[in-house]
């Protein structure tokens, strides 16, 4: 194993305290904070060092793709690493928004070849499925709910001109995109009166203090409700959304692990002041309620869960070794990214081992042995969803 230098994105939604807190490091940071990324995205690539230089791990996998994916991983997916491991921290909401399916990503990037980047959806050819683990208290938005409690939440706020949308509902899922579409085609000389009106009316309840505090961030904003279509679930740590393809999402506030497809393919609803391309969104969009957005860790041994996920992109598993579990091993293939989330860990590949402190992290290649991790303090470890 060796040590792994993540870029940190700067975004305006960032919090200033939780990466800084995780690393170590003074608090408040100098600006936003909001996503730590340890992979190899062209956007952004994690570096490791080479004679003394910070090389990119974009380069290294690109260059010897047999030694850093293995046979497998290459084959499925190209000299690429199909996985992005990151720490998101937010501390306002995120845009309102949803991710393609391969098949729609491979034939949105084709059809865009030659617009210009202000003008594009499409920044890949690949999917972009997602799996968030709180690392502390996690709000988010995910998911449509049943469109009988939406409707409900609609009416409660006794604005007449949401009659329309309220009634599409009340039809139950075959009305999701009637209301989808209604509410962010809503006439943009009318919205200011429109959430005027909902934020004015809006009784003591979840879903009349969701709408005022989005509506403080992003006024004159559809997609605020928009959002009040959708599932609004508080994680505790440990807890994960998975978000596959199609599913309307946003994160509001809290620190959290997440890992993805490698791909940067946002169709943006609302919430954000960046470009909204309502027919694409539409177009991407699955009108169908999302069950069961919350899941569980899975134990798989002592000291280790996972998250199982229906996609072969990825796969995340924590490790938590101590006074109980002095060391874990797990016997997963490589590509291997180790980020240390508290403690002080040793990791060890049998390439060779590694320390890690909190917020630090590491990557080992194709060719390593089962990973030992040990010490006293907590891992999440990605790799390819390929066993």
């Amino acid at each position: 194993m060796e040590p792994l230098y993540g870029p940190i994105r700067d975004y305006a939604w960032g919090s200033r305290s939780a990466i800084a807190l995780l690393q170590g490091r003074v608090v408040p940071s100098a600006g936003p904070e909001a996503e730590l990324w340890l992979g190899a995205h062209p956007g952004a690539p994690a570096s490791v060092d080479r004679a003394g230089l910070r090389v990119s791990l974009c380069d290294l996998v690109r260059d010897e793709p047999g030694q850093w994916l293995g046979q497998r991983v290459s084959e499925r997916f190209g000299s690429r690493l199909p996985f992005l491991l990151k720490v998101l921290a937010a501390d306002a909401p995120l845009s309102l928004q949803a991710h393609p399916d391969a098949e729609q990503a491979r034939a949105g990037y084709a059809a865009e070849a030659g617009l210009p980047e202000g003008r594009r959806n499409y920044s890949d050819p690949h999917h972009k499925p997602e799996l968030l683990v709180a690392l502390t208290p996690f709000e988010a938005l995910c998911g449509f709910r049943e469109p009988a409690e939406s409707a409900e939440a609609l009416a409660g706020f006794g604005v007449p001109e949401l009659a329309p949308v309220v009634a599409a509902l009340r039809a139950g899922p075959v009305g999701l995109r009637t209301a989808v579409r209604t509410l962010l085609d809503w006439p943009v000389s009318e919205r200011d009166g429109l959430l005027g009106s909902v934020v004015a009316a809006s009784a003591d309840g979840p879903d009349a203090e969701l709408a005022r505090r989005l509506t403080k961030a992003y006024p004159a904003d559809p997609g605020v409700l928009v959002a009040l279509l959708l599932h609004h679930v508080r994680l505790v740590p440990g807890e994960a959304i998975w978000m596959p393809a199609g599913n309307l999402h946003a994160y509001l506030s809290g620190c959290g692990v997440e890992i993805m497809a490698a791909s940067d393919n946002v169709l943006r609803g609302g919430l954000t002041p960046k470009r909204v391309d309502v027919d694409e969104l539409m177009r991407v969009l699955r009108f169908e309620v999302l069950h069961d957005p919350v899941r569980a860790a899975r134990p798989v041994g002592p000291g280790v869960d996972w998250w199982p996920v229906p996609v072969d992109d990825f796969a995340l598993h924590r490790v938590r070794v101590g006074a109980a579990v002095p060391s874990a091993t797990l016997p997963l293939p490589g590509p291997r990214v180790v980020l240390c989330a508290g403690g002080s860990i040793t990791v060890d590949d049998g390439a060779g081992a590694l320390t890690l402190a909190s917020g630090e992290a590491a990557i080992g290649t194709a060719a390593g042995e089962p990973l030992r991790i040990s010490g006293a303090g907590e891992a999440y470890v990605a790799t390819s969803g390929l066993r």
